[in-house]
Protein backbone atom coordinates (compact mmCIF):
# COMPACT_ATOMS: atom_id res chain seq x y z
CA UNK A 1 0.00 0.00 0.00
CA UNK A 2 0.94 3.13 -0.50
CA UNK A 3 1.63 5.52 2.51
CA UNK A 4 -0.63 8.33 3.78
CA UNK A 5 1.96 11.03 3.01
CA UNK A 6 2.04 9.97 -0.67
CA UNK A 7 -1.79 9.27 -1.04
CA UNK A 8 -2.28 12.90 0.51
CA UNK A 9 -0.01 14.37 -2.07
CA UNK A 10 -1.92 12.76 -4.90
CA UNK A 11 -4.98 14.59 -3.37
CA UNK A 12 -3.27 17.25 -2.67
CA UNK A 13 -1.63 19.02 -5.93
CA UNK A 14 -3.94 21.31 -5.76
CA UNK A 15 -6.69 20.99 -3.16
CA UNK A 16 -9.69 23.52 -4.73
CA UNK A 17 -8.55 21.56 -8.00
CA UNK A 18 -8.76 18.03 -6.43
CA UNK A 19 -12.62 18.42 -7.27
CA UNK A 20 -12.58 19.70 -10.49
CA UNK A 21 -9.66 17.95 -12.52
CA UNK A 22 -8.13 14.32 -12.72
CA UNK A 23 -5.57 12.94 -15.18
CA UNK A 24 -6.54 11.68 -18.55
CA UNK A 25 -6.71 7.69 -19.55
CA UNK A 26 -3.67 7.09 -21.60
CA UNK A 27 -4.37 7.79 -25.13
CA UNK A 28 -1.89 5.79 -26.63
CA UNK A 29 0.59 3.49 -25.24
CA UNK A 30 4.41 1.43 -25.90
CA UNK A 31 3.33 -2.06 -27.48
CA UNK A 32 1.93 -4.48 -25.12
CA UNK A 33 3.52 -6.61 -22.62
CA UNK A 34 2.08 -9.14 -19.98
CA UNK A 35 0.09 -7.00 -17.24
CA UNK A 36 0.07 -7.63 -13.44
CA UNK A 37 -1.99 -10.38 -11.63
CA UNK A 38 -5.29 -8.60 -10.31
CA UNK A 39 -3.78 -9.53 -6.85
CA UNK A 40 -1.10 -7.28 -7.07
CA UNK A 41 -3.10 -3.95 -8.67
CA UNK A 42 -3.97 -2.72 -5.06
CA UNK A 43 -6.81 -0.41 -6.08
CA UNK A 44 -7.95 2.65 -4.73
CA UNK A 45 -10.50 5.03 -5.51
CA UNK A 46 -11.78 8.46 -3.92
CA UNK A 47 -15.61 9.09 -2.83
CA UNK A 48 -17.50 12.32 -3.73
CA UNK A 49 -20.38 14.27 -2.79
CA UNK A 50 -22.71 16.21 -5.03
CA UNK A 51 -25.37 18.23 -5.23
CA UNK A 52 -27.70 19.77 -7.53
CA UNK A 53 -27.14 22.79 -9.20
CA UNK A 54 -23.52 22.12 -8.01
CA UNK A 55 -20.11 21.41 -10.39
CA UNK A 56 -19.13 17.98 -10.99
CA UNK A 57 -16.49 16.26 -9.43
CA UNK A 58 -14.08 13.55 -10.27
CA UNK A 59 -13.49 9.61 -9.22
CA UNK A 60 -10.32 8.57 -9.85
CA UNK A 61 -9.65 4.49 -9.97
CA UNK A 62 -6.04 4.25 -8.96
CA UNK A 63 -3.18 1.61 -9.03
CA UNK A 64 -1.11 2.02 -6.46
CA UNK A 65 1.13 -0.95 -6.67
CA UNK A 66 5.05 -0.66 -7.56
CA UNK A 67 5.52 -4.20 -8.40
CA UNK A 68 2.70 -3.98 -11.06
CA UNK A 69 4.25 -5.11 -14.92
CA UNK A 70 3.43 -3.38 -18.30
CA UNK A 71 0.59 -4.29 -19.82
CA UNK A 72 -3.32 -3.53 -20.76
CA UNK A 73 -6.44 -3.95 -18.54
CA UNK A 74 -10.15 -3.58 -18.96
CA UNK A 75 -12.47 -1.79 -16.24
CA UNK A 76 -15.82 -2.08 -16.09
CA UNK A 77 -17.77 0.34 -13.81
CA UNK A 78 -20.97 -0.77 -12.41
CA UNK A 79 -23.66 2.80 -12.28
CA UNK A 80 -26.49 1.20 -11.31
CA UNK A 81 -27.06 1.62 -7.49
CA UNK A 82 -26.16 5.40 -8.16
CA UNK A 83 -28.35 5.79 -11.64
CA UNK A 84 -31.29 7.31 -9.39
CA UNK A 85 -29.75 10.49 -8.58
CA UNK A 86 -26.25 10.57 -10.15
CA UNK A 87 -24.66 10.33 -13.73
CA UNK A 88 -21.56 9.19 -14.26
CA UNK A 89 -19.41 9.81 -17.43
CA UNK A 90 -15.91 8.58 -18.89
CA UNK A 91 -13.49 11.45 -19.43
CA UNK A 92 -11.49 9.33 -22.13
CA UNK A 93 -12.37 8.19 -25.37
CA UNK A 94 -11.77 4.23 -24.82
CA UNK A 95 -14.73 3.53 -22.90
CA UNK A 96 -18.35 2.23 -24.40
CA UNK A 97 -21.45 1.88 -22.34
CA UNK A 98 -24.55 -0.61 -21.77
CA UNK A 99 -27.19 0.15 -19.77
CA UNK A 100 -25.53 0.95 -16.45
CA UNK A 101 -22.21 -0.62 -17.44
CA UNK A 102 -19.27 1.28 -18.53
CA UNK A 103 -16.52 -0.85 -20.04
CA UNK A 104 -13.19 0.86 -20.63
CA UNK A 105 -10.11 -0.27 -22.12
CA UNK A 106 -6.58 0.84 -20.50
CA UNK A 107 -3.32 0.59 -22.05
CA UNK A 108 -0.49 0.50 -19.32
CA UNK A 109 2.61 2.96 -20.92
CA UNK A 110 5.30 1.89 -18.69
CA UNK A 111 6.60 0.69 -15.44
CA UNK A 112 8.01 3.43 -14.16
CA UNK A 113 7.15 2.18 -10.07
CA UNK A 114 4.53 5.10 -9.61
CA UNK A 115 0.44 4.76 -9.42
CA UNK A 116 -1.50 4.08 -12.47
CA UNK A 117 -4.70 6.01 -13.35
CA UNK A 118 -6.84 3.00 -14.18
CA UNK A 119 -9.82 5.69 -15.08
CA UNK A 120 -11.22 8.80 -14.65
CA UNK A 121 -15.04 9.65 -14.57
CA UNK A 122 -16.94 12.68 -14.35
CA UNK A 123 -19.99 12.60 -11.35
CA UNK A 124 -22.69 15.29 -11.34
CA UNK A 125 -25.80 15.06 -9.11
CA UNK A 126 -29.42 14.62 -11.35
CA UNK A 127 -31.15 17.96 -11.79
CA UNK A 128 -34.02 17.45 -8.66
CA UNK A 129 -31.89 14.98 -6.85
CA UNK A 130 -32.66 15.33 -3.50
CA UNK A 131 -30.16 15.11 -0.18
CA UNK A 132 -29.18 12.43 1.17
CA UNK A 133 -29.11 9.66 -1.59
CA UNK A 134 -25.86 7.47 -0.80
CA UNK A 135 -24.86 4.62 -3.23
CA UNK A 136 -21.70 2.41 -4.54
CA UNK A 137 -19.77 2.78 -7.72
CA UNK A 138 -18.20 -0.44 -8.35
CA UNK A 139 -15.01 -1.33 -10.32
CA UNK A 140 -13.68 -4.43 -12.08
CA UNK A 141 -10.27 -4.74 -13.23
CA UNK A 142 -9.13 -7.81 -15.43
CA UNK A 143 -5.30 -7.47 -16.66
CA UNK A 144 -5.58 -8.80 -20.25
CA UNK A 145 -3.87 -12.10 -20.52
CA UNK A 146 -4.23 -13.08 -17.13
CA UNK A 147 -6.83 -15.20 -14.92
CA UNK A 148 -8.55 -13.32 -12.14
CA UNK A 149 -10.11 -9.89 -11.71
CA UNK A 150 -9.51 -7.28 -8.79
CA UNK A 151 -12.11 -5.06 -7.26
CA UNK A 152 -13.71 -1.90 -5.35
CA UNK A 153 -16.23 0.38 -4.47
CA UNK A 154 -16.52 3.99 -3.88
CA UNK A 155 -19.63 6.09 -2.77
CA UNK A 156 -21.29 8.59 -4.12
CA UNK A 157 -24.15 10.50 -2.39
CA UNK A 158 -25.82 13.65 -2.76
CA UNK A 159 -25.49 16.40 0.08
CA UNK A 160 -28.04 20.04 -0.01
CA UNK A 161 -26.13 22.54 -1.55
CA UNK A 162 -24.49 25.69 -0.25
CA UNK A 163 -21.39 28.46 -1.89
CA UNK A 164 -18.92 28.86 0.96
CA UNK A 165 -16.44 31.52 -0.67
CA UNK A 166 -13.28 33.45 1.07
CA UNK A 167 -10.81 36.15 0.33
CA UNK A 168 -8.60 35.29 -2.65
CA UNK A 169 -5.13 36.17 -0.35
CA UNK A 170 -3.88 37.26 2.86
CA UNK A 171 -0.68 39.21 3.86
CA UNK A 172 1.11 39.34 6.79
CA UNK A 173 4.68 41.27 8.23
CA UNK A 174 6.65 40.65 11.18
CA UNK A 175 9.96 40.07 12.32
CA UNK A 176 11.63 36.89 13.97
CA UNK A 177 9.53 36.30 17.09
CA UNK A 178 6.38 38.13 16.08
CA UNK A 179 2.98 37.33 16.86
CA UNK A 180 0.61 38.32 14.03
CA UNK A 181 -3.21 37.98 13.49
CA UNK A 182 -4.50 35.91 11.18
CA UNK A 183 -8.13 37.20 10.41
CA UNK A 184 -9.37 34.23 8.20
CA UNK A 185 -12.83 35.10 7.33
CA UNK A 186 -15.45 32.35 5.27
CA UNK A 187 -18.84 33.97 3.50
CA UNK A 188 -22.45 31.65 2.33
CA UNK A 189 -22.84 33.00 -0.70
CA UNK A 190 -25.73 30.67 -1.31
CA UNK A 191 -29.49 30.30 -0.72
CA UNK A 192 -29.19 27.79 2.23
CA UNK A 193 -27.42 28.42 5.27
CA UNK A 194 -24.29 26.26 5.79
CA UNK A 195 -24.48 24.29 9.07
CA UNK A 196 -20.58 24.42 10.59
CA UNK A 197 -17.10 24.44 8.69
CA UNK A 198 -13.97 22.89 8.78
CA UNK A 199 -10.61 25.40 8.22
CA UNK A 200 -7.59 23.60 6.44
CA UNK A 201 -4.19 25.00 6.84
CA UNK A 202 -0.79 23.79 5.35
CA UNK A 203 2.30 26.51 5.32
CA UNK A 204 6.19 26.28 5.36
CA UNK A 205 8.04 26.77 8.81
CA UNK A 206 7.24 30.39 9.36
CA UNK A 207 3.46 29.77 10.31
CA UNK A 208 3.36 28.34 13.29
CA UNK A 209 -0.19 28.89 15.00
CA UNK A 210 0.64 30.64 18.09
CA UNK A 211 -2.35 28.96 20.21
CA UNK A 212 -3.14 24.98 19.96
CA UNK A 213 -7.03 24.82 19.73
CA UNK A 214 -8.91 21.70 21.51
CA UNK A 215 -10.75 22.26 17.92
CA UNK A 216 -8.06 21.41 15.83
CA UNK A 217 -5.99 18.79 14.94
CA UNK A 218 -2.01 19.50 13.92
CA UNK A 219 0.67 17.26 12.65
CA UNK A 220 3.84 17.81 11.22
CA UNK A 221 3.58 16.92 7.29
CA UNK A 222 6.50 15.67 5.43
CA UNK A 223 5.01 17.81 2.06
CA UNK A 224 4.59 20.97 4.62
CA UNK A 225 6.33 21.98 7.48
CA UNK A 226 2.94 21.97 9.66
CA UNK A 227 -1.00 21.36 8.87
CA UNK A 228 -3.85 21.45 10.73
CA UNK A 229 -7.73 21.62 10.46
CA UNK A 230 -10.60 22.84 12.85
CA UNK A 231 -13.76 22.09 13.08
CA UNK A 232 -15.79 24.51 13.85
CA UNK A 233 -19.84 25.15 15.65
CA UNK A 234 -21.82 27.91 12.97
CA UNK A 235 -24.68 28.52 11.17
CA UNK A 236 -23.83 30.79 8.51
CA UNK A 237 -26.67 32.47 6.74
CA UNK A 238 -27.49 33.74 3.37
CA UNK A 239 -24.70 35.90 2.64
CA UNK A 240 -23.48 35.70 6.40
CA UNK A 241 -19.61 36.30 6.74
CA UNK A 242 -17.80 34.96 10.07
CA UNK A 243 -14.20 35.32 10.72
CA UNK A 244 -11.76 33.40 13.27
CA UNK A 245 -11.72 34.84 17.12
CA UNK A 246 -8.90 37.20 18.13
CA UNK A 247 -6.93 34.77 19.59
CA UNK A 248 -6.19 33.19 16.59
CA UNK A 249 -2.42 34.27 14.60
CA UNK A 250 0.74 32.81 13.47
CA UNK A 251 4.26 33.12 15.93
CA UNK A 252 7.42 33.52 13.60
CA UNK A 253 10.11 31.54 15.14
CA UNK A 254 12.88 33.53 16.71
CA UNK A 255 15.21 31.57 14.77
CA UNK A 256 13.75 32.47 11.06
CA UNK A 257 16.12 33.44 8.41
CA UNK A 258 15.44 37.15 7.89
CA UNK A 259 14.46 38.83 5.45
CA UNK A 260 12.33 36.01 4.23
CA UNK A 261 9.04 35.08 2.50
CA UNK A 262 6.96 31.82 3.58
CA UNK A 263 3.87 30.69 1.40
CA UNK A 264 1.11 29.24 3.31
CA UNK A 265 -2.43 28.41 2.04
CA UNK A 266 -5.90 27.71 3.76
CA UNK A 267 -9.31 26.12 2.50
CA UNK A 268 -12.79 26.37 3.91
CA UNK A 269 -14.65 22.92 3.92
CA UNK A 270 -18.14 21.79 4.57
CA UNK A 271 -18.22 19.17 7.47
CA UNK A 272 -18.84 16.91 4.22
CA UNK A 273 -16.62 18.12 1.84
CA UNK A 274 -13.78 17.80 4.30
CA UNK A 275 -14.92 13.64 4.72
CA UNK A 276 -14.94 13.68 0.66
CA UNK A 277 -11.36 15.49 0.93
CA UNK A 278 -9.82 13.09 3.65
CA UNK A 279 -10.94 10.28 1.24
CA UNK A 280 -9.02 11.76 -2.06
CA UNK A 281 -5.93 12.19 0.26
CA UNK A 282 -6.40 8.79 2.98
CA UNK A 283 -5.76 11.11 5.31
CA UNK A 284 -5.27 9.39 8.77
CA UNK A 285 -8.15 9.66 11.19
CA UNK A 286 -7.00 12.02 12.85
CA UNK A 287 -4.61 14.36 11.41
CA UNK A 288 -2.88 14.76 14.75
CA UNK A 289 -3.25 15.50 18.04
CA UNK A 290 -5.70 18.03 19.29
CA UNK A 291 -4.55 21.35 20.92
CA UNK A 292 -5.22 21.89 24.85
CA UNK A 293 -5.66 26.35 24.83
CA UNK A 294 -9.51 26.28 24.86
CA UNK A 295 -11.39 26.61 21.40
CA UNK A 296 -10.92 28.04 18.26
CA UNK A 297 -14.98 30.27 17.44
CA UNK A 298 -16.38 31.83 14.47
CA UNK A 299 -17.57 34.96 15.04
CA UNK A 300 -20.05 36.71 12.84
CA UNK A 301 -18.90 39.68 10.70
CA UNK A 302 -22.81 40.52 9.46
CA UNK A 303 -25.39 39.79 9.22
CA UNK A 304 -28.96 20.96 11.56
CA UNK A 305 -29.45 20.51 8.50
CA UNK A 306 -28.97 17.28 5.60
CA UNK A 307 -25.13 17.11 5.10
CA UNK A 308 -24.17 19.88 2.73
CA UNK A 309 -21.65 20.01 -0.04
CA UNK A 310 -20.09 23.45 -1.60
CA UNK A 311 -21.17 23.84 -5.09
CA UNK A 312 -18.40 26.15 -6.26
CA UNK A 313 -15.24 24.69 -3.98
CA UNK A 314 -13.01 27.24 -6.45
CA UNK A 315 -13.45 30.34 -4.35
CA UNK A 316 -13.27 28.74 -0.70
CA UNK A 317 -9.43 29.18 -0.62
CA UNK A 318 -6.70 31.47 0.33
CA UNK A 319 -3.12 32.15 -0.02
CA UNK A 320 -1.28 33.47 2.76
CA UNK A 321 2.25 35.64 2.20
CA UNK A 322 4.23 35.71 5.02
CA UNK A 323 6.62 38.25 4.91
CA UNK A 324 9.73 38.39 7.67
CA UNK A 325 11.42 41.50 8.26
CA UNK A 326 14.83 41.99 9.80
CA UNK A 327 18.54 40.90 9.40
CA UNK A 328 19.29 37.14 11.19
CA UNK A 329 20.98 34.55 9.13
CA UNK A 330 23.23 31.77 10.15
CA UNK A 331 26.38 30.13 9.35
CA UNK A 332 26.95 26.42 7.84
CA UNK A 333 30.09 24.71 8.45
CA UNK A 334 30.87 21.73 6.30
CA UNK A 335 32.60 18.76 8.27
CA UNK A 336 35.19 16.70 6.54
CA UNK A 337 36.58 13.34 8.13
CA UNK A 338 39.62 11.98 7.98
CA UNK A 339 40.32 8.11 8.48
CA UNK A 340 43.35 5.45 8.58
CA UNK A 341 43.32 1.68 7.35
CA UNK A 342 45.10 -0.74 5.73
CA UNK A 343 44.46 -1.59 1.80
CA UNK A 344 41.61 -3.69 1.27
CA UNK A 345 40.00 -2.47 4.57
CA UNK A 346 35.98 -0.69 4.43
CA UNK A 347 35.94 2.15 7.19
CA UNK A 348 32.93 3.90 8.36
CA UNK A 349 32.93 7.34 6.81
CA UNK A 350 31.14 10.61 8.32
CA UNK A 351 31.07 13.78 6.60
CA UNK A 352 28.59 16.11 6.98
CA UNK A 353 27.72 20.21 8.17
CA UNK A 354 27.18 22.11 11.25
CA UNK A 355 24.73 24.70 11.55
CA UNK A 356 26.43 27.78 13.93
CA UNK A 357 23.26 29.64 13.34
CA UNK A 358 21.83 31.63 14.74
CA UNK A 359 18.76 31.28 12.40
CA UNK A 360 17.49 27.55 11.21
CA UNK A 361 18.29 26.48 7.81
CA UNK A 362 15.98 24.53 5.31
CA UNK A 363 12.84 26.08 6.56
CA UNK A 364 11.36 26.41 3.20
CA UNK A 365 11.31 30.30 2.89
CA UNK A 366 11.85 31.62 -0.47
CA UNK A 367 14.86 33.61 0.68
CA UNK A 368 16.59 31.10 2.66
CA UNK A 369 18.38 28.76 1.69
CA UNK A 370 17.98 24.84 1.35
CA UNK A 371 21.28 23.34 2.02
CA UNK A 372 23.31 20.72 -0.60
CA UNK A 373 26.17 18.89 0.46
CA UNK A 374 28.29 17.11 -2.68
CA UNK A 375 31.05 14.66 -1.51
CA UNK A 376 34.15 14.10 -3.71
CA UNK A 377 35.20 11.22 -2.08
CA UNK A 378 38.95 10.25 -2.64
CA UNK A 379 39.84 7.98 -5.88
CA UNK A 380 41.36 5.88 -3.30
CA UNK A 381 38.69 4.49 -2.30
CA UNK A 382 35.06 2.43 -3.10
CA UNK A 383 31.92 3.17 -1.31
CA UNK A 384 30.58 0.24 -0.49
CA UNK A 385 27.37 1.65 1.49
CA UNK A 386 25.94 5.14 1.12
CA UNK A 387 23.21 6.79 2.98
CA UNK A 388 19.97 6.63 1.35
CA UNK A 389 19.41 10.51 1.00
CA UNK A 390 22.44 10.47 -1.13
CA UNK A 391 22.75 10.13 -4.87
CA UNK A 392 25.24 9.49 -7.49
CA UNK A 393 25.45 12.54 -9.22
CA UNK A 394 26.06 10.86 -12.60
CA UNK A 395 23.29 8.75 -12.03
CA UNK A 396 19.71 10.13 -13.98
CA UNK A 397 17.65 8.10 -12.30
CA UNK A 398 18.77 9.17 -9.23
CA UNK A 399 18.62 5.66 -7.27
CA UNK A 400 19.29 6.23 -4.14
CA UNK A 401 22.29 4.75 -1.55
CA UNK A 402 23.81 3.72 -5.01
CA UNK A 403 27.12 2.26 -4.23
CA UNK A 404 30.19 3.03 -6.21
CA UNK A 405 30.42 6.61 -7.26
CA UNK A 406 32.68 9.10 -6.55
CA UNK A 407 30.60 11.86 -6.17
CA UNK A 408 27.32 12.06 -4.58
CA UNK A 409 24.70 14.71 -3.85
CA UNK A 410 23.23 14.58 -0.32
CA UNK A 411 19.98 16.01 1.35
CA UNK A 412 18.22 16.09 4.01
CA UNK A 413 14.91 17.28 5.04
CA UNK A 414 13.22 19.39 7.50
CA UNK A 415 14.33 22.33 9.41
CA UNK A 416 18.26 22.18 10.83
CA UNK A 417 18.62 24.55 14.24
CA UNK A 418 21.58 26.48 15.73
CA UNK A 419 23.69 23.75 16.93
CA UNK A 420 22.57 20.91 14.77
CA UNK A 421 24.86 18.16 12.97
CA UNK A 422 23.74 16.54 10.15
CA UNK A 423 26.00 13.30 9.03
CA UNK A 424 26.04 11.13 5.92
CA UNK A 425 27.96 7.95 6.70
CA UNK A 426 29.30 5.83 4.60
CA UNK A 427 31.48 2.97 4.24
CA UNK A 428 34.10 3.21 2.08
CA UNK A 429 37.18 0.14 0.85
CA UNK A 430 40.25 1.29 1.13
CA UNK A 431 41.58 0.50 -2.67
CA UNK A 432 45.10 2.25 -2.71
CA UNK A 433 47.92 2.90 -0.63
CA UNK A 434 49.19 6.06 0.40
CA UNK A 435 47.53 9.65 1.48
CA UNK A 436 44.47 10.54 -0.49
CA UNK A 437 42.46 13.15 -0.76
CA UNK A 438 38.42 14.65 -1.26
CA UNK A 439 35.98 17.11 -0.08
CA UNK A 440 32.46 17.86 1.28
CA UNK A 441 31.02 20.96 -0.74
CA UNK A 442 28.05 23.02 0.56
CA UNK A 443 25.38 24.65 -1.87
CA UNK A 444 23.61 27.45 0.02
CA UNK A 445 20.84 28.16 -2.48
CA UNK A 446 17.56 28.07 -3.29
CA UNK A 447 16.24 26.22 -6.65
CA UNK A 448 18.70 28.06 -9.15
CA UNK A 449 19.68 31.01 -6.62
CA UNK A 450 22.63 31.01 -4.65
CA UNK A 451 21.99 32.15 -1.21
CA UNK A 452 25.32 33.28 1.00
CA UNK A 453 25.65 31.87 4.80
CA UNK A 454 27.25 34.30 6.80
CA UNK A 455 30.95 32.58 6.37
CA UNK A 456 31.00 31.10 2.27
CA UNK A 457 34.76 30.58 3.86
CA UNK A 458 33.81 27.14 5.61
CA UNK A 459 31.74 25.70 3.04
CA UNK A 460 34.28 23.15 1.77
CA UNK A 461 36.32 20.78 3.87
CA UNK A 462 38.78 18.15 3.30
CA UNK A 463 38.30 14.58 3.53
CA UNK A 464 41.74 13.00 3.99
CA UNK A 465 42.50 8.72 4.10
CA UNK A 466 45.77 7.47 5.50
CA UNK A 467 46.10 4.11 3.33
CA UNK A 468 48.62 1.84 4.56
CA UNK A 469 49.99 -1.04 3.49
CA UNK A 470 48.97 -4.79 3.04
CA UNK A 471 45.39 -6.38 2.75
CA UNK A 472 42.64 -5.66 5.87
CA UNK A 473 40.73 -8.55 4.83
CA UNK A 474 37.34 -6.83 6.68
CA UNK A 475 35.68 -4.01 7.77
CA UNK A 476 37.98 -1.58 10.50
CA UNK A 477 39.25 2.18 11.01
CA UNK A 478 37.25 4.80 12.54
CA UNK A 479 33.35 6.57 12.40
CA UNK A 480 31.01 3.45 12.51
CA UNK A 481 28.20 3.65 10.95
CA UNK A 482 25.72 4.38 14.08
CA UNK A 483 22.47 6.71 12.34
CA UNK A 484 19.29 5.80 12.25
CA UNK A 485 17.08 3.78 9.80
CA UNK A 486 13.87 5.51 8.81
CA UNK A 487 13.18 4.38 4.84
CA UNK A 488 12.53 6.47 2.18
CA UNK A 489 9.65 8.81 1.24
CA UNK A 490 8.67 10.09 -1.58
CA UNK A 491 7.38 13.68 -1.86
CA UNK A 492 7.78 17.41 -3.40
CA UNK A 493 10.98 18.36 -4.56
CA UNK A 494 12.35 21.53 -2.75
CA UNK A 495 15.60 19.80 -1.67
CA UNK A 496 16.38 18.02 -4.86
CA UNK A 497 15.18 21.72 -6.88
CA UNK A 498 17.82 23.55 -4.37
CA UNK A 499 20.48 21.99 -6.15
CA UNK A 500 18.90 22.59 -9.63
CA UNK A 501 17.58 18.91 -9.91
CA UNK A 502 14.12 18.29 -11.09
CA UNK A 503 11.87 15.28 -9.90
CA UNK A 504 10.68 15.30 -6.25
CA UNK A 505 12.55 12.54 -4.28
CA UNK A 506 13.01 14.03 -0.98
CA UNK A 507 15.23 11.06 1.16
CA UNK A 508 14.31 11.00 4.93
CA UNK A 509 16.53 11.21 7.60
CA UNK A 510 17.80 7.57 6.76
CA UNK A 511 21.24 6.74 8.21
CA UNK A 512 21.70 10.24 8.93
CA UNK A 513 22.27 11.57 12.69
CA UNK A 514 21.34 14.78 14.25
CA UNK A 515 23.38 15.80 17.46
CA UNK A 516 22.27 19.11 19.46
Amino acid sequence: MLIHSTRRWLAGLGVAGAFVAAAAIPASAAPAASAAPAENLDLYANNVIVASGGIEKWVTLFSLTTERQPGDYTVKVDRSKIDGFADVESSGENCTESGAILTCKVEDQDDDGSYLNLVSLVVHAKAGAKPDQKGELSFTVTPDGKSGSASYSSTVETGEGVDLATNESLELKGAPGATLKAPFQVTNRGEVPAKDAVLYVVGADGFQPSKRYENCEYAEGLLHDFEFACRLDATIGKNGSFRLDDSFGFTVPTDTWAPNTFGGFSIWFTPADWDEYRSMAELPAKLGPNGTEGELKLEPVMNLRSRQTDVNPLDNSTWVDLQVTGDQRADVAARGATVTGAVGATVGLAVGYVNNGPAAVNTGGSESPWIGTTVTLPKGVTAVRAPENCFDSEDDAWEPGKPGARVYRCFVDGSIKKGEKVDYEFQVRIDQAGDQAGEVRLRTGHEETEIKDLNPANDVAKILVNATGGNGGGDGGSLPITGQSTGLIAGLGALLLAAGVGGYLVAKRRRTRFVA
